[in-house]
């Protein structure tokens, strides 16, 4: 999970100060992320997640029964493997709208988030199990590449304890995982936090047909700010609306965007 705090409604606070007026002090709630209170609150946060889904949903059988589709740019070899779906998990299974709005007042850590997961029911996407279940139904195997990292926590036991704390995350909101099913951030060597690696493992064995995401990263190598191999080259704004282009076929096709205004990739590049 990328966790880049920024409090719009601060600065439109602070951006449009007037001479008092009588109304009444902001209320805390009016001072909190705006992205944070639209993804947990906005009946358009669930409407668009709906849509994005349900239209996924529809392009499963047409993009099943293509045996040479692939949603993995440059995959050739898909002759005879078996069809899977991609999805990554913080934003487009499972809401973190509740952890983001704790960052006004103490930041982010790897381990603060993992204490959080651990002490809080997921909050399902809607959507998502529905389509997984759907996938399943139709014998497509499901993967969850996550950025949520394979590391050793004090006073915790394992090598990994997110994995398992994802994996609950994954059955509290509909949707059973297990360990082999769920590829976190450095897991295995190389298993950096550019997906790429693991995108292309899973494809050594088996037809990617979608990717879901809320991230650029999610669907496009090389996405981030601080380049991570086989990428040499920061991203930018300009190289990221230019993929925009390069992949135009996939998107809505094979590649499905959820919305996220809280926090991702996008608010490191320039």
């Amino acid at each position: 999970m990328r966790t880049h705090y920024i409090s719009f409604a601060a600065l439109l606070l602070s951006a449009c100060a007037t001479p008092d007026t009588g109304r009444d002090a902001p209320s805390a709630a009016e001072t909190l992320d705006t992205g944070a209170l639209w993804a947990e609150h906005a009946a358009e946060y669930r409407a668009v997640a709906a849509q994005v889904y349900a239209q996924a949903r529809r392009d499963l059988p047409r993009l099943l029964a293509d045996t040479d589709w692939t949603a993995l740019p440059g995959q050739r070899d898909v002759e005879g493997k078996p069809p899977a779906v991609i999805l990554d998990v913080d934003e487009t299974v499972v809401s973190n709208a509740g952890y983001q709005k704790t960052l006004a007042s103490a930041p982010y850590t790897p381990y603060r988030h993992f204490d959080w997961m651990r002490n809080n029911r997921a909050v399902p996407i809607r959507g998502a199990a529905a389509t997984v279940a759907a996938a399943r139904a139709l014998g497509v195997e499901v993967f969850f590449v996550t950025n949520r990292a394979c590391e050793v926590f004090a006073g915790v036991e394992g090598d990994c304890p997110a994995e398992r704390v994802t994996i609950d995350d994954l059955r509290e909101a509909g949707i059973r995982a297990d360990a082999d099913r769920v590829l976190m951030a450095w897991e295995q060597p190389g298993w950096s936090k550019e997906k790429l690696h693991r995108r292309e493992h899973i494809a050594q064995t088996h037809r990617v047909i979608m990717l879901f995401g809320d991230d650029y990263g999610d669907f496009v190598a090389c996405a981030r700010a601080k380049p991570l191999p086989p990428c040499k080259e920061p991203a930018t704004r300009a190289s990221r609306h230019a993929a925009l282009d390069t992949y135009e076929h996939y998107w809505g096709n094979g590649w499905y965007v959820l919305p996220n205004p809280m926090h991702g990739s996008w608010t490191t590049v320039r």
